[in-house]
């Protein structure tokens, strides 16, 4: 693992851990508020702008939970975006986007990995709930053979560390967490052929129960060797999906999965990514 001379590798124990400790507003103008003892945060919405925030710290590897309930109603040409990423042109990012829908209609969860500043690798799904009824936990497991995304404990997609087969893999650069919500009617709703209805703004997303208890947090001001030897004994960094973690993976895929950028011929018309066609 290439060794980050600058930064230092702490555990963390941060169970539901508190917004005003763990994460910056960082835009919005007041759209986005800390509240309950910086237990709840909400971003808004509105003709004018959206609204974001980011982790104080970065992360390599970790368990990363975060429960969220989304805008509810006509939440048309509105996206949620929950992600990790370490910026730069060859960045690497691991995503949740929630594009909104009518209302009445569903969500579409909206996944990505991102690799040197490459992404194309979209899986999208149907949730089997509402998710702005109440709060649902959407988690990311990123270790060093696998990245999975979950939602409610339930594994929806796995991204397989294949370098030995030639496909890039994010394991050296520490990301942060962000989280915006913001308007992209040109494109999320059905293609953008269905566009913002602002008259039911300000539209509102709200997060709670952020929990990185099993999770390698960077600061800065010490050198290290690698985050494994800080956490060893930690299953979580050699987690992968047992049995039956795969066959839900699979009910997942076959019941909601509405796009999956391995099976787009029209898209690779010479050849699916490598990891599309490897066990």
């Amino acid at each position: 693992m290439k060794n980050i001379s600058v930064f230092f590798f702490l555990l963390v124990a941060a169970f539901a851990g508190n917004f005003n400790q763990d994460f910056d507003i960082t835009w919005g103008d007041g759209r986005s508020k800390i509240l309950n003892n910086g237990k709840l945060l909400t971003l808004s919405l509105d003709k004018t702008s959206g609204s974001g925030f980011k982790s104080k710290g970065q992360y390599l590897f970790g368990k990363i939970d975060m429960q969220l309930k989304l805008v509810p109603g006509n939440s048309a040409g509105t996206v949620t975006a929950y992600y990790l990423s370490s910026l730069g042109s060859t960045h690497d990012e691991i995503d949740f986007e929630f594009l909104g829908n009518l209302s009445g209609d569903p969500y579409i969860l909206h996944t990505n990995v991102f690799t040197q500043g490459k992404g194309s690798r979209e899986q999208q799904f149907y949730l089997w709930f509402d998710p702005t009824k109440d709060f649902h936990t959407y988690s990311i497991l990123w270790n060093p053979q696998s990245i999975i995304f979950s939602v409610d404990g339930s594994p929806i997609r796995q991204f397989k560390n294949l370098e030995s087969k030639g496909v890039p893999y994010p394991k050296s650069q520490p990301m942060w967490i962000f989280s915006s919500l913001w308007d992209a009617e040109d494109w999320a709703t059905r293609g953008g052929l269905v566009k913002t209805d602002w008259s039911q703004a300000p539209f509102t997303a709200s997060y709670t129960n952020f929990n990185a208890d099993q999770a390698c947090k960077i600061s800065s001001g010490s050198s290290s060797n690698s985050c494994s030897k800080k956490s060893s004994g930690n299953s979580w960094l050699s987690e992968s999906l047992d049995s039956t973690g795969q066959e839900r993976i699979k009910w997942v895929q076959k019941n909601y999965m509405i796009y999956n950028y391995c099976t787009d011929n029209k898209r690779f018309p010479q050849g699916f990514p490598p990891e599309c066609t490897i066990a």
